[in-house]
């Protein structure tokens, strides 16, 4: 009996060093307006890893939207992203996302921005 209890700690331990490649994500995005769902281009697709304390880390990402508002970026790895969109006349886009499989799809509706609320109008 314990000598197959040491025989399976040895195995364990063996395939717990055989550690393959990180997995890595295909992501692609569609950035639509949030008002009518035509494409918003050039838009901004920043993308920050986050760590297990929901911090965002330093390094990041960034590509732009083609003129039918779709980015696509290869190679990124599993985990928390915090994908933000920027882009003129609209508010910021920012959500985190676990990244779990080999492609992702994102649809981003953008909004106006709300009037602010002011005594002076």
């Amino acid at each position: 009996m314990m000598a197959v209890l040491m025989i399976g700690a040895a195995l364990m331990a063996q395939t717990g060093n055989k550690k393959g490649p990180p997995k890595t994500a295909d992501l692609n995005f569609l950035v639509v307006r949030d008002s009518n769902g035509n494409p918003v281009r050039n838009a901004e697709i920043v993308l920050h890893p986050v760590d297990e304390k929901g911090k965002q880390k330093m390094e990041g990402l960034e590509l732009k939207t083609h003129a039918d508002g779709k980015a696509q970026i290869t190679g990124i790895p599993y985990g928390k992203m915090r994908i933000q969109v920027i882009a003129p006349g609209f508010r910021t886009y920012g959500e985190d996302f676990d990244i779990h499989q080999p492609a992702q799809e994102f649809t981003i509706k953008l909004q106006k921005p709300t009037d602010q609320i002011t005594i002076y109008k």
